[in-house]
């Protein structure tokens, strides 16, 4: 079965971090475009971020910019999402997508998506 997997979740407390991983099962990340979502309790899914298939190409939410960093590593056919500086605002699920038709990239949560992960949970807190 072709899905996405993430991982890297927990809890971690204001102004810590942790590293999410969104790899593949039966296929190659390279071909896609990766985008990171999240969901808080009764809040809507938004765009977190998101990285082209070359990685040339990145973009952020302004809520995350310069705290959180999108890569690739092809090599291990894994898309990481580094969360530093945390806040208790982070707190959600997050998840991971992949788009194989755009050429850019993009976290918008109405695109038609390839393959969707489960989600992992992150909940920052003291």
């Amino acid at each position: 079965q072709l899905q996405l997997v993430e991982s890297g979740g927990g809890l971690v407390q204001p102004g810590g971090s942790l590293r999410l991983s969104c790899a593949p099962s039966g296929f190659t990340l390279e071909n896609y475009a990766i985008s990171w979502f999240r969901q808080a309790p009764g809040k809507e899914r938004e765009g977190v971020s998101c990285m082209s298939r070359s990685g040339g190409r990145t973009n952020y939410a302004d809520s995350v910019k310069g705290r959180f960093t999108i890569s690739r590593d092809n090599a291990k056919n894994t898309v990481y999402l580094q969360m530093n500086s945390l806040k208790p605002e982070d707190t959600a699920v997050y998840y991971c997508a992949a788009n194989r038709a755009i050429s850019g990239c993009s976290a918008d949560v109405r695109g038609a998506y390839d393959y969707w992960g489960q989600g992992t949970q992150v909940t920052v807190s003291s």
